[in-house]
């Protein structure tokens, strides 16, 4: 063929490429991450439904039991990304599926809130570096102008955790008495063995890089490699690719771009953890508040309502910044809006008011988390990235202990939601100014600004 088909040729091969990584690869990851957030807030279905009164908590005490989660979390969270970047993503993520999925199986059997708090405490370390070692996995795999949307549908797997999962712990709740367990016991066992049973097919599934997928073309695999490697060597300090142990860990934790973006991430996790754990228990109580009740199985479908829009404003807003550019803007905006919508909740006068101003926020929060997370690989790249990205989860794991704790606490405290519901949209407001601080800075325009995905057309101008 002439010269002039090539770019066309190339376009071909980049668009098989990456529809295959979006249909075979990225469903299973999904997978992985739904099964692994519903194991994860499994417990703010159970507190409503039976745990809170069989274990006797108090709002703070579970908001404790919600948060110690993130200290175990936190303190494996740098090092498991790092094993997973000496070890390979496919035994890695295999072997946190199975510890965590062994662990969650025990909250089947707790007794009392020492056992809930230590159980939760173990669920943390077990799960420990999966969500930023799937996050750096799929960054390896497709350049930075496709990640947005690669990211986005990995991150669907959250909201439709909460679509999915809430009426399916609401069913599995209502099957009380099965084995001789309560119903939130029988919930704790039915959403655990899904997670040891991925664990072990991902073992077998999963590859660590392009070159060894035997579904992609000798073509498509020559194509991303070469892409991937150009990408990574125009990086700035492209050396730390080649860097380990401490060089990695003096890249990341010196860099004050990483640190910003922690705290930024901080704001998001704040306010996602606050309504994840939470909102179950606000919407229990809209039967006192507005002398109404709700069966189970409503409980569960309300608390699922704000999540479905939230879904389909993700796919949108991560579709259209890979058509036309992620913009601070695409990160800054939902997070202004959501950091106002929130306190608007409380000033509802019935629930479907209410849970129209959550969905609001819901949405804000899901239409950023996966544009924000394709900028830390634009600047990171090898064991630097595996240390950057770990360092900015690990603040968002502080935030999810914080907003569990906090918003526990407050509320004994204030008797109500409205001071840790403000203090939500604080938090939120906080990480928008600092992502439009951040594009400011002289030197950081591009963290925060990239090219579109070339279509068929432009692809020639990509490979010049």
């Amino acid at each position: 063929m002439g010269a002039a088909a090539q770019p066309q040729d190339a376009s071909a091969i980049e668009r098989s490429a990456i529809r295959k990584i979006s249909t075979r690869l990225v469903p299973f990851v999904a997978l992985m991450f739904f099964v692994n957030y519903l194991d994860r807030t499994a417990v703010s279905f159970a507190e409503p439904n039976g745990m809170g009164e069989d274990l006797a908590l108090t709002a703070a005490q579970f908001g404790f039991a919600s948060g110690v989660f993130f200290i175990g979390y936190i303190a494996l969270e740098v090092p498991s990304n790092m094993a997973l970047h000496r070890f390979g993503a496919r035994r890695w993520l295999a072997r946190i599926m199975v510890t965590w999925g062994i662990v969650s199986l025990l909250f089947t059997w707790v007794q009392d809130s020492e056992q809930l708090y230590v159980l939760r405490f173990l669920l943390g370390i077990a799960e420990a570096g999966f969500f930023p070692g799937a996050i750096l996995y799929l960054s390896q795999w497709v350049p930075t102008r496709h990640r947005t949307k690669i990211l986005g549908l990995f991150y669907l797997a959250q909201p439709l955790t909460t679509v999915i999962g809430a009426p399916l712990a609401g069913l599995l709740i209502e099957r009380h008495g099965l084995f001789g367990l309560e119903g939130w016991r029988v919930m704790f066992l039915g959403v655990s063995v899904p997670a040891i049973l991925l664990g072990v097919i991902a073992w077998f599934y999963l590859i660590d890089r392009p070159a060894h997928a035997k579904w992609l073309t000798q073509q498509e695999k020559d194509w991303l490699e070469g892409e991937l490697t150009a990408e990574n060597a125009g990086k700035a300090g492209a050396d730390q690719a080649h860097s380990h142990g401490r060089e990695a860990l003096k890249t990341a934790f010196g860099s004050a771009r990483v640190w910003t973006l922690s705290l930024i991430y901080f704001g998001f996790i704040y306010g996602l953890y606050a309504l994840a754990f939470f909102l179950p228990t606000i919407i229990d109580g809209f039967q006192e508040e507005f002398d109404t009740s709700f069966s189970v199985m409503d409980k569960a479908l309300i608390t699922a309502i704000p999540y479905l829009p939230a879904a389909v404003v993700l796919f949108f807003w991560s579709r259209h910044a890979t058509r036309n550019g992620t913009k601070v803007w695409h990160i800054a905006g939902p997070a202004i809006v959501g950091g106002i919508s929130i306190p608007i909740a409380l000033y509802m006068d019935s629930p479907a008011a209410t849970v129209a101003v959550i969905t609001v926020t819901a949405c804000s929060i899901f239409a950023a988390l996966p544009v924000f997370w394709s900028v830390p690989s634009r600047f990171l790249t090898g064991a630097a990235a595996a240390a950057g990205i770990a360092l900015i989860n690990t603040m968002g794991n502080i935030a999810g202990f914080a907003a569990g704790y906090v918003t526990g606490w407050l509320k004994d405290f204030s008797g109500g939601y409205h001071l840790p519901l403000f203090l939500v949209g604080g938090f939120m407001i906080m990480s928008g100014l600092l992502m439009i601080w951040l594009s400011r800075r002289p030197g950081d325009e591009a963290t925060h600004q990239d090219e579109p995905a070339p279509s068929a057309a432009p692809l020639a101008e990509a490979h010049r």
